[in-house]
């Protein structure tokens, strides 16, 4: 009797086990190329064209702060040659020298004014950039989220990745689960209408901000 009441029990619980795995959803996996999507929003490019202007304006404030820079190592070099002409009275000279000192100053002056500013204006940019890309993908993430509630999909990978081992996320998906499409045209519907106007011509790259070139003191 006691058998058969434990043979019952365990029957009783590999019913209701089995019926507890019968219930659950079947997987449906998903994947998603998130840094596609990133790179071919519309709003990444406005944004980009926007960093681009920012960068260039940047980069013509440097110049000019260089150019002013390079007038003062001419006016500098100037005086140190006064300083040392002996045609010159021995007072001319001395002021020759003493002004020497003080524009070597401003030079220095300026070489700072130059590095705060190259400094700051990469720090600055390079923080927007942060913000629009973790805002973006913020938004990108809640639309893959929708689309795949839509879709039945019980997971969904990125596949944009690689991992630690330097070897893609996911190795094989089946196009067919593959929201990446989907999730662009959706995060693009919105997109603007193109300007009537031409586009303008991409300037030619630039090269890095630079700083004023160091000016040692000559010897007298």
């Amino acid at each position: 009797m006691k058998t058969m009441l434990r043979t019952l029990l365990t029957f009783a619980a590999l019913t209701v086990g089995s019926t507890a795995l019968l219930a659950q959803p079947a997987v449906k996996l998903s994947v998603v190329d998130m840094a596609k999507v990133y790179d071919n929003h519309y709003k990444t490019e406005e944004a980009n064209a926007k960093f681009r202007d920012a960068e260039q304006k940047a980069q013509e404030q440097v110049e000019e702060l260089n150019k002013q820079g390079q007038t003062l190592v001419d006016e500098y070099k100037e005086l140190i040659d006064q300083s040392k002409n002996t045609l010159l009275t021995a007072e001319a000279r001395t002021k020759a020298e003493a002004d020497a000192q003080a524009k070597l100053e401003e030079i220095q002056r300026k070489q700072g004014e130059v590095q705060n500013f190259r400094t700051n204006t990469q720090r600055s940019l390079q923080q927007r950039i942060k913000t629009h890309r973790d805002l973006l993908l913020e938004e990108i993430t809640k639309v893959v989220n929708d689309i795949a509630k839509r879709q039945g999909s019980t997971l969904v990978l990125d596949r944009s990745g690689p991992t630690l081992f330097g070897i893609p996320g996911v190795l094989y998906a089946d196009p067919a689960y593959d929201l990446t499409e989907a999730v662009l045209a959706e995060v693009n519907k919105d997109r603007p209408a193109p300007s009537a106007a031409a586009p303008a011509a991409t300037p030619p790259p630039r090269p890095p901000l630079r700083p004023l070139p160091r000016v040692s003191r000559s010897p007298a």
